[in-house]
């Protein structure tokens, strides 16, 4: 009995010890989880520090307002001290000198009948079935024309008013929000390139105005592109041809001159006539100027071609030697190497003017191959511009050129040649993040040399700064804009020395530089920063402009640095 009694009383003791146990062992659970917690908690508090740090250092200022997403429309307007901000749903008028300062707003929300109307056609009512801001263009000094997707039934309207007497978008303004679309306005002229139908299957160029032209619907001139940057050249000015200001277009689209058995997209510059009038029988109403070139950007990787995503025109007041900048990425998911490229203006001009062309030709009774065109070529050259070679034949307008050229010219958009980056190679190529758009600011340094600055922003929501010294780039600097990864969507520039960036998130506007943070005279030089130079008067790295009596800052390539003063 006694054993039986021994016995009960260490089972006992057992199961105490047991739940014990488990009461030590779900303590733990609990102590562990309360630390991950504290730990969590202490590195948002980190983070947020880091991110508060990062604003307070680089003076950096956040336009956002609850409920309003996809600030991806720019327009900067210096005469105004504004910038104009288009947002889902809604067009912001912002301080120029601090966005987080909201001067105006307008909300151009869709109506429940068009939200309705979107959602029976297969749209997500939140997302698609919204009006998306796509286009941003000063007309006179107090006017804007703006115009949204207005779920996918695009509308514009001049700014401020968008009540009544709205406009058909259609042309104008992509349906799609998130289609790749492009526009400029010349004048009182629009020029557009998006999709002109609901299902994004008709590609167009178009001008609205009062000759409005617009492309083929042909495949051999436009095959399923997708269209990134447009901007005018004034080429008419001091030219000895007499030849007429052009407006030139960026885009990707799949190649009809390659033989792959899938589709092979490549990137593409065009241009047209700014006083193109169209044809008087063959392409009436249509581009008789359209012609374009494969634009190539080679990564020092054997790999299919890079695609252009966003391109900047630094101009400069000889239009010859004005240069576009370009951002590349790989079109295989595998690469995550991005490049950007420069090209002259006068080189595209001269694959386009001088080059050879490509034609189609039949072979195996159905099949279609393009080669290089070795026939006669028609005067006038087909795609040229209305010049001085053109009026000394009686021909003042397009509705004026034979069609025997119009012909050539419907037939054969594609240029033979492809044009090449100025160097024969990108300017700069990176690993990691890949570049999603960029502009480029001229800078005189101290040194009295004038530098290319590019400002890249990149998918995860940083902006980098890169400068080409010696016909090397250096990054200089990295800064992100965004606490949590975000891809920056739109990247203006003001003369005010303030850099804007848009993304789904966000605006945030930061300065081209922070010279100021550079506390030495040997850090303000190794910045190698052309916006800095080391004030020997105040002791203080300065902002060049500001400074009066400076020293000279260059960077030499062999890393010796050179410091001479100037006044």
């Amino acid at each position: 009995m006694c054993i039986y009694i021994y016995i009960y009383y260490v089972y006992i003791l057992c199961v105490y010890i047991y739940y014990v146990y488990i009461c030590i062992y779900i303590t733990c659970i609990y102590v562990y989880i309360l630390c991950v917690y504290v730990y969590i908690y202490i590195m948002c508090i980190y983070i947020m520090c880091i991110y508060v740090y990062i604003y307070y250092v680089y003076n950096l200022k956040l336009f956002r307002e609850e409920g309003i997403w996809n600030y991806s429309t720019m327009l900067v307007r210096e005469d105004l001290g504004l910038l104009l901000l288009g947002a889902r749903e809604a067009v912001y008028a912002l301080d120029i000198n601090d966005i987080s300062i909201k001067k105006s707003g307008v909300y151009w929300r869709v109506t429940e009948e068009k939200q309705r109307e979107c959602t029976y056609k297969g749209k997500h009512a939140d997302i698609e079935c919204r009006n998306y801001i796509r286009t941003l263009h000063k007309v006179d000094d107090s006017t804007m024309y703006v115009c949204g997707t207005n779920a996918f039934s695009p509308t514009c309207d001049y700014m401020l008013r968008l009540e009544e007497a709205q406009e058909e978008g259609k042309g104008k303004c992509p349906f799609d929000p998130f289609q790749k679309y492009s526009s400029i306005m010349v004048g009182n002229d629009l020029y557009s390139a998006t999709s002109i139908n609901f299902l994004g299957s008709e590609p167009v160029v178009l001008r609205s105005s009062s000759s409005a032209l617009r492309t083929e619907f042909k495949s051999s001139w436009l095959n399923e592109p997708n269209f990134v940057y447009m901007d005018l050249v004034p080429e008419s000015n001091n030219n000895p041809d007499g030849d007429d200001d052009k407006v030139y277009l960026f885009f990707s689209e799949n190649a009809m001159e390659y033989d792959f058995y899938n589709k092979l997209t490549v990137s593409r510059v065009a241009r047209v006539c700014k006083g193109d009038m169209g044809g008087q029988r063959t392409l009436q109403r249509k581009w008789t100027s359209f012609l374009k070139a494969r634009l190539d950007c080679s990564l020092p990787e054997p790999s299919l071609p890079s695609i252009v995503q966003d391109v900047f025109l630094l101009k400069n007041d000889d239009w010859r030697k004005s240069v576009f900048y370009a951002v590349f990425t790989p079109q295989s998911s595998s690469s995550d190497m991005s490049a950007v490229c420069a090209y002259s203006v006068s080189a595209i001009g001269d694959v386009f003017d001088k080059g050879k062309f490509k034609t189609p030709v039949t072979v195996e009774t159905s099949h279609v191959k393009w080669v290089m065109y070795s026939g006669e070529v028609p005067t006038p050259r087909p795609g040229a511009c209305i010049n001085n070679a053109a009026r000394a034949l009686g021909m003042e307008r397009s509705l004026d050129l034979p069609d025997k050229t119009l012909q050539f010219i419907r037939d054969r958009p594609l240029m033979d040649d492809a044009v090449h980056p100025l160097t024969g190679r990108p300017l700069l190529v990176k690993r990691g993040d890949l570049f999603t758009c960029l502009v480029v600011d001229s800078v005189l340094a101290l040194d009295g040399e004038r530098y290319a600055v590019m400002f890249i922003g990149t998918e995860n929501g940083y902006v980098q700064k890169a400068v080409n010294y010696a016909g090397e780039m250096f990054i200089i600097e990295e800064i992100q804009l965004y606490q949590t990864p975000e891809a920056i969507r739109t990247l203006r520039l003001s003369s005010t020395g303030q850099l804007y960036a848009g993304s789904e998130y966000g605006a945030v506007q930061m300065p081209l530089s922070e010279c100021g943070r550079y506390e030495s005279c040997l850090d303000c030089v190794l910045a190698r920063d052309p916006y800095c130079g080391w004030d020997l008067s105040t002791g203080l790295c300065s902002a060049v402009a500001s400074s009066p009596f400076a020293s000279v800052t260059t960077y030499d390539p062999t890393h010796t640095y050179v410091s001479s003063n100037v006044i």
